[in-house]
């Protein structure tokens, strides 16, 4: 009877020592490769740096509903403002590099990254720290003032600036924001008395605008776009050519080369994404920015609809950090 036992035996010893050698190869291959086959299995999270309302919220939730269809999973928005947008940025470097956690940052972070000092956190740097996906959008940046400032465009502002007995108050996004390094930029290259007012976002901005308690600042076109065509803010400048915005001439145009950047919003994922991950999203954010609501919604506000490839945004990435930099340095701009 024990005779007829021993091949049942044998079997099963050879089974148990054949899933033993099958797990212990499974233990070498990284664990991110696990599941890549059916990203996303869960929600995923998209960090806007900024407080709500504003152009890169409004954005970003566009693709967000859009991805959500494509990708047949949730794709949610949260704000995690402060800082010029580097708080935000700081939870998605340390996220987990899963595709799960994604960063909608703007041109903005041209400046934090190259900044010359973080104050009360780590710095992080865009490449080599995330993963650039795609260019959701370009939006140019647009130079603003108050309507009962004397001046038809930025050139004018310069000359009402050194005639003013006390310094005029220009608003940024923040320490560290695209417009203090063009409002430190617009100090150092005409000697005009400009003094800094950092808010948490565009909303507070063109708010203290409108009243007039600042009379200078600027930001992405979107935010302001219908208070300049109903003559709530006048239009000083813009960086480049906006095609909602033709008649308002460019900074270069003005005799202020220095302050022409490309404004954009663009995806990122922590370093060490899984390339194939890296592919699907950017997949479905190219379909997006293609779609005929999303483009219809973003030519209204001023935006041009991307959905550039991984290679087209950084390229234009280490374009604006090599221009950007330096000038961060020379002027020694801080991120609090």
């Amino acid at each position: 009877m024990n005779e007829t036992r021993l091949p049942r035996y044998a079997s099963m010893r050879r089974w148990i020592v054949g899933a033993a050698a099958l797990a212990g190869m499974m233990a070498l291959v990284p664990a991110s490769t696990y599941g890549q086959d059916r990203f996303p299995a869960k929600t995923i999270r998209i960090i806007v740096p900024f407080p709500a309302g504003a152009t890169t919220d409004m954005l970003a939730r566009l693709f967000a509903q859009r991805m959500t269809e494509g990708l047949g999973q949730s794709v949610v928005v949260e704000n995690v403002g402060g800082a010029g947008g580097s708080i935000g940025a700081d939870q998605v470097a340390k996220a987990s590099p899963d595709g799960y956690t994604l960063l909608f940052h703007n041109i903005t972070f041209t400046t934090t990254t190259s900044s010359l000092q973080f104050v009360g956190r780590s710095k992080h740097d865009i490449e080599q720290d995330f993963v650039a996906i795609s260019v959701g959008a370009y939006v140019p940046l647009l130079l603003l003032a108050h309507p009962s400032v004397p001046v038809r465009d930025l050139k004018e502002f310069v000359e009402y600036a050194k005639q003013a007995k006390e310094p005029l108050f220009y608003g940024s996004t923040g320490p560290g924001s695209i417009m203090n390094l063009m409002g430190e930029v617009l100090k150092r290259d005409t000697g005009i008395k400009l003094e800094h007012v950092p808010f948490r976002g565009a909303a507070p901005l063109v708010t203290e605008l409108l009243s007039g308690r600042i009379q200078f600042g600027g930001d992405q076109l979107s935010s302001s776009l219908e208070r300049v065509r109903t003559g709530q803010l006048k239009a000083l400048a813009v960086a480049t050519r906006a095609a909602a915005l033709p008649d308002v001439p460019t900074v270069a145009q003005l005799g202020f080369p220095n302050l022409e950047l490309r404004g954009w919003n663009g995806f990122f994922a922590p370093k060490g994404t899984p390339e194939p991950v890296v592919a699907r999203l950017h997949q479905e954010i190219a379909a997006a920015a293609k779609h005929p609501d999303v483009q219809k919604r973003m030519t209204d506000v001023g935006a041009e609809p991307s959905g550039s490839s991984q290679a087209e945004m950084r390229a234009m990435l280490h374009e604006q950090i090599a221009k950007v930099r330096p000038v961060v340095e020379e002027l020694k701009l801080v991120v609090q």
